[in-house]
């Protein structure tokens, strides 16, 4: 009798959206097929299924013990999931040669399905980081008589819901800041930065609107800016290790001194990037805005304004959906992630965004590609369809203000 051969194994999963991407949930069923395809007729063992998710952190650090002695010391944590197992074919010993309980598959394609649910408790977000990841796969192992084993992996994308409308994440952001430089004796005005956005929840593809006010009443010439910034914090045996990241940013008009520049919902895009993970033990992804004045000769003057990355957007007309799959029924796609040629809507205050900021605001939304490209980890979904942004939450700045009555010295004549 002649043995066949194995020649393929493969899965794929029972996709219930457009994008055919593999997208699942807390609490979802992972469901779908093992395909084998042999040339004649094939003995088996078992076919298995090995179900898993969880998050790990790894780093080393070099240690000094003495004058010419030198160590590395590896840090390392892990959080477990889920953990499934099955059998599709066989039975669980597989350790022996034996000839007893072999199961003969014949010449051609086959299919053997599997179905198993992800756990109702919170789930991390999928993520690959510099220093750890939050990964989830299914893998096939094929054992056949005095044959290595045929395995193969396949990953999929989980990631837990975070919706931007709730009141905490729908709260305006703001600070104010001043700085005075000086130079031995000599002291020169302050330079001051107040900015405001309208809420701390956004998702990707969405422009933050900024508006702020620099007052330059310093003798130097300063250039305010404005930066989104991701850190990646990663923990383990009671360390952590932190990676910042520049995700979009923007610059300003250099100021003289004793100008003043005012940014009236000046914006700045979200680029595809990972959503916030908040929930996670030994990962932690979080999202700044920092609006700054950059000095020449000098620290920076900052604010940082928190931000999380949802992925449940505004729905002003619509209710939240938390299905992954009616999710991605929407042409969303987790890892080949491109934004709707669709420009988005200008706001509806127009009075507040000047002509010139509407044009920007219509820019091919292809620029992003190369953050794309830049960050790591797969790129989350997200709806096509922007709504109209809300109007600011404060008063404008009054285009002819009274004379000021604090007593913050006034910038000297020029």
């Amino acid at each position: 009798m002649v043995l066949g051969k194995v020649k393929s194994l493969t899965i794929s999963f029972d996709c219930l959206n457009d994008s055919n991407v593999p997208v699942y949930s807390s609490g979802d069923t992972v469901s779908g097929r093992v395909n084998l395809e042999v040339t004649g007729e094939v003995r088996v063992k078992s076919l298995k299924i090995h179900a898993r998710g969880h998050a790990k952190v790894r780093w080393t650090e070099s240690r000094n013990a003495g004058s010419n002695t030198a160590y590395t010391q590896n840090y390392t944590e892990e959080v477990e999931y889920f953990n499934h197992k099955d059998i599709l074919i066989g039975h669980e010993r597989d350790d022996d040669n034996s000839e007893e309980g072999l199961h003969t598959i014949h010449s051609g394609r086959h299919e053997y399905a599997f179905s198993f649910e992800l756990p109702q408790t919170p789930l991390a977000t999928s993520f690959e980081g510099r220093h750890g990841s939050v990964r989830y796969w299914v893998k096939a192992e094929l054992h056949r008589p005095w044959f290595l084993p045929v395995k193969l992996k396949k990953e999929f994308t989980v990631f837990e819901h975070i919706d931007i409308t709730t009141p905490s994440l729908l709260s305006p952001q703001a600070g104010t800041k001043e700085k005075t430089l000086c130079c031995w004796f000599c002291t020169s005005g302050p330079i001051s930065l107040s900015a405001k956005i309208a809420r701390k929840g956004y998702t990707p593809g969405e422009s933050i609107q900024i508006f702020a006010e620099i007052e330059n009443c310093s003798s130097r010439v300063v250039v305010p800016k404005a930066a989104i910034y991701q850190t990646q914090a990663f923990y383990a045996k009671g360390k952590m290790k932190e990676v910042k990241q520049l995700v979009a940013n923007l610059r300003g008009e250099s100021l003289s001194s004793g100008k003043t520049e005012t940014w009236n919902g000046k914006q700045l895009k979200i680029p595809p990037v990972s959503p916030s993970i908040l929930d996670c033990s030994i990962i932690r992804v979080e999202y700044s805005l920092m609006v700054y004045v950059d000095i020449p000769g000098a620290m920076d003057l900052f604010l940082n304004l928190p931000l999380v990355i949802g992925t449940i957007p505004l729905h002003p007309f619509g209710s939240r959906t938390s299905s992954v799959s009616s999710q991605c029924s929407m042409n969303m796609n987790w890892l080949g992630l491109t934004l709707p040629e669709r420009p988005e809507a200008p706001p509806s205050y127009a009075e507040v965004v000047t002509e010139e900021q509407r044009q920007s605001s219509l820019a091919p939304i292809g620029a992003c590609d190369d953050f794309e490209r830049a960050l790591p980890g797969p790129l989350f979904a997200y709806i096509q369809e922007f709504r109209f942004l809300p109007p600011p939450l404060y008063s404008e700045i009054d285009p002819n203000p009274d004379q000021p009555t604090d007593d913050r010295p006034s910038c000297p004549s020029r």
